[in-house]
Order: C-alpha cells, then structure tokens, then sequence
C-alpha cells in the first residue's frame, strides 16, 4: 500500500505533537541536567548509554527528535519534488528551517537549563508543529480539489465553490 503525501503530513504532525508532550515530561524532570552539560553525549557508559532513569528519558527524547526529524526532512523534501502548491511547499519549507535551530536550542537546554532556554525550545517546537498542521491541512484540502485529481498545482486548492459549479458543469 503505497503511502500519500497527506497521510505522510499527518503521521509526521502527530509525531511532532508526540514529541512536544515527551519534551515537556522531559524538561519537568530535568532530564537534561543528568547529561552535566554534555552533548551530544551524555551520562552512562561511553557517553551513550543512560545510566538512570533521568538519562534515559534524555535519551528517548532524543532518539524520538531523530526520527520526527527525519519525518520533517521527508515532508519538505516531498512537498518540493512533488510539485505541491506553493503554500504546502512553504509551509513545509518553514518546519525544515526551523528544524536544525530547534536542534540547536534543545543543546542549549542542556547547557544553560533555565526558564528562557526551555521557553525557546518549545517555542521552535510549536512554530514546527504549527507549519506541519498547516501543510497536513492543505494537503487535505488540495488533495479534494479538481485540479490535484489532474495535476495541475497553479489551479489546486480552489474554493469550494469553484469545486462545486466544475462537478455540476
């Protein structure tokens, strides 16, 4: 069964909120601080394996950015080779902008563990997700319009009522 790009945008928007609600356990617990300001490694043997609880709630944070992060890449990267409409592609252009500065805050919550690096971090995060939601929702959208059925990406996403007077004519 081959996969659409909406349902690619939607398991990646899930993925994304997934990710958030473990980021906020992960900041609650301070997770963070078990690294002792390392990364990207952290405690445990080598570096790489967690060593307590605390550490392996980092970890898996980590390992489920990882994964949401290559999700986002694959969003953006389809969005753009696919031809999708302008929007899709710049809203899923602005999730992988955001991305790599996201990364880089999250290595900042662990360095500086503090009220503005955490609000930052999430606020990266919320400004991924909102970009994905809104790529998720035009390519739902696009997908039930006229023009996606044939291809042409200038005339996709058009009104309902546009729809409507092409399926009576």
């Amino acid at each position: 069964m081959k996969l659409s790009f909406r349902h690619l945008a939607a398991v990646t928007t899930g993925l994304a909120f997934s990710l958030i609600l473990l980021g906020v356990y992960t900041g609650a617990m301070g997770a963070g601080l078990a690294c002792a300001g390392r990364w990207p490694l952290c405690d445990g043997w080598l570096g790489l394996f967690p060593a307590n609880w605390p550490s392996f709630i980092e970890w898996f944070h980590r390992f489920v950015a990882m994964i949401a992060g290559f999700f986002i890449l694959g969003v953006g990267i389809s969005a753009w080779r696919k031809g999708r409409n302008r929007w899709i592609r710049y809203a899923s252009a602005v999730a992988v902008v955001v991305l790599p500065v996201q990364v880089l805050l999250g290595a900042n919550t662990i360095f500086n563990f503090g009220v503005v690096a955490q609000v930052l971090h999430h606020a990266a995060a919320l400004l991924i997700l909102t970009a994905l939601t809104v790529t998720t929702t035009l390519a739902f959208v696009d997908s039930d319009s006229p023009a996606a059925s044939t291809g042409d990406t200038a005339t996709a996403g058009t009104g309902s009522d546009e729809r409507a007077r092409s399926t009576d004519d």
